[in-house]
């Protein structure tokens, strides 16, 4: 029991991070870098150590040397709420056929997308993300996909192209307060391909 933490201790940094505290040092991460007290590639290197970090210890850490906006509080607020409820993966399948989603929806933390013969397109213009960081998994076999990105979100395309193309990307200048897209998965004769549109006026 000599490792437990002490009752009188101000900062539980011993307890797991939620969602929730992921978030909030993001957005932390997000202002600094507006401010400059952050370049974009020290901000790059940072949120992906937050969506790595296992405990509120390893949050505090990546903000520790910031000058937090007093609307924003680092620390106090990282345990307060509880961890956040994840809803299941959507699924969108395109077998001999196509499948869109489009318009004003919700994007999921997670999406998994099929097109065996058949299509999928994913338009994210105007839609909702349930996260900061959202994943899209797609397998083109014999099929394709194609993916709208919004003007200014980051994009990680980690996909395979197998006698295929795997080309997904964002724009080139970056909107720290956009939520960051992670597509993966594999394009087996097939392709999978995404480009930035600008967001329609309403």
């Amino acid at each position: 029991m000599e490792n437990l933490p002490s009752p009188r201790d101000p900062q539980p940094s011993h307890l797991r991070a939620s969602d929730n505290n992921r978030e909030q040092i993001a957005a932390v991460l997000g202002e600094a870098m507006s401010t400059g007290q952050l370049s974009h590639e020290e901000y790059s290197e940072r949120l992906d150590k937050v969506y790595l970090a296992k405990t509120v210890g390893e949050l505090q850490l990546l903000t520790h040397d910031l000058q937090a906006d007093q609307r924003h509080p680092v620390a106090p607020s990282l345990v307060s709420n509880p961890p956040a409820t994840e809803s299941a993966p959507e699924n969108v399948v395109a077998v001999f056929g196509g499948s869109e989603r489009k318009g004003r929806w919700r994007v999921r933390r997670r999406t998994t997308g099929l097109a065996l013969f058949g299509g999928v397109r994913l338009d994210l213009t105007d839609a909702e993300f349930e996260a900061r960081e959202i994943e899209i998994r797609i397998n083109a076999i014999f099929g394709g996909a194609e993916i709208i990105v919004p003007e200014g979100m980051e994009v990680r395309s980690e996909g395979i192209g197998i006698f295929g193309g795997f080309d997904v990307h964002g724009s080139a200048d970056v909107d720290p307060s956009a939520p960051v897209l992670v597509v993966k998965g594999l394009a087996l004769f097939g392709g999978v391909s995404g480009k930035p549109r600008h967001r329609r006026k309403r």
